[in-house]
């Protein structure tokens, strides 16, 4: 038993020793280590010693591009005349560009979110084409097919047939806050794909007057005209948005630039897949924002000196759901089916989420009194 111990003991120190001996050499001398290898490999040992590894230097975004860009494409349009809906395009409206009758091209950017080639992009990208051509970062290119759009949100569905697609990943826009980096990628001007940062800006910005429902992210990452319908991504290069409009005076980039959630497009693109459309509820009433001026002409009472939380039916259009349930002008809406609403997109928002043809409580202030109106929502008419 005590040879046994000396043994181990003698093992135990050889192998400290040889260990110490080969951390020295490594150190001081690499290149011994380094002799009957090819002159062009080199050593975990020296790898680690130099400090050099596959890693992004410190700041940069270079893993996040390099797992996004490939799955953004440049989308190509051939398109009708555009004088009678250019001015209804999100970009076009905050650029001062004349009127064109005859038919062009267009560019934007597009998103591949699955492998059998579904690609999101913006509603405005390929309304009026004619022909839509969708082009792969890696040169590859495919005709598109468009498996519908909705305009109300600003978004499209195309599906490409080509192998082994690049899929980007999906976020969860929850994580995302005010002051996290994002990066957009697109194709801007036709230059080809560009990636620019910036940080989160707002979220949930809403009553721009872009969109019908609108819930976007407001970066400063420079987001350019064709740009429309690329990606905004987070620093892991995950799918966070749509990119959708910006605000301009010059034409340019000004830093405010809006993003549809991928929560948001996501949905969307479960309705297109299954049905072609996005079906959503309708009561049939003309909403507005309550304040005191309008409380006192419609008689609202004021609690404590504030206005109460809801919004104002103004006007109710005659045979509507909201009618047959004896909705009426001068109604404050303070919950829908349960949940309570502050503002007119919150309103539109959730009537839209009712399913059609399934009834549901809204709470009301008529005279001081709180009603509870059951209202059958319809579907709501697809806007053109």
């Amino acid at each position: 038993m005590e040879i046994m111990k000396k043994i181990w003991l003698t093992f135990t120190q050889a192998v400290t020793v040889l260990l110490a001996a080969w951390f020295i050499v490594g150190t001081l001398q690499p290149s011994w280590l380094q002799r009957g290898k090819s002159s062009g490999s080199v050593s975990f040992t020296q790898a680690m010693i130099s400090g050099h590894s596959e890693s992004s230097p410190a700041g940069s975004f270079r893993a996040a591009a390099q797992k996004a860009t490939p799955a953004v494409v440049s989308i190509n349009v051939q398109q009708k005349a555009r004088s009678k809906t250019r001015r209804n395009d999100p970009w076009f409206r905050f650029f001062d560009e004349p009127e064109e009758d005859s038919p062009s091209g267009g560019m934007g950017s597009g998103v591949i979110v699955s492998a059998e080639g579904y690609v999101l992009t913006n509603h405005h990208v390929i309304e009026g084409a004619e022909a839509i051509e969708v082009v792969l970062n890696d040169g590859r290119s495919a005709a598109a097919k468009i498996i519908g759009t909705d305009p109300e949100t600003d978004l499209a569905l195309l599906k490409i047939d080509l192998p082994k697609l690049p899929v980007i990943v999906l976020g969860q826009v929850e994580s995302l806050q005010v002051g996290d980096a994002v990066l957009a990628i697109g194709n801007p001007f036709g230059v080809g794909q560009t990636v620019t940062s910036g940080i989160v800006s707002a979220l949930g910005r809403k009553q721009l007057g872009i969109n019908t429902f609108e819930n976007f992210i407001q970066t400063d990452a420079a987001i350019n005209p064709g740009n429309s319908g690329g990606a905004l991504v987070d620093v892991n290069g995950l799918l966070m948005g749509i990119n959708t409009a910006i605000y301009s005076r010059s034409g340019g980039n000004m830093g405010i630039g809006f993003a549809v959630p991928v929560s948001t497009a996501t949905q969307i693109m479960a309705s297109l897949i299954k049905d072609g459309k996005v079906t959503r509820g309708w009561i049939g009433v003309e909403p507005r924002p309550l304040n005191p001026e309008l409380a006192e002409s419609f008689g609202i009472a004021k609690n404590s000196g504030a206005l109460p939380k809801g919004v104002l039916i103004n006007g109710v259009l005659q045979n509507s759901p909201a009618a047959k349930a004896g909705v009426q002008p001068g109604d404050l809406v303070m919950q829908v089916a349960g949940q309570e609403v502050g503002d007119v997109p919150e309103l539109l928002s959730k009537v839209a989420a009712l399913k059609p043809g399934e009834a549901a409580v809204f709470s009301v202030l008529r005279g001081g009194k709180l009603l509870a109106l059951s209202i059958t929502p319809g579907t709501r008419p697809l806007r053109r």
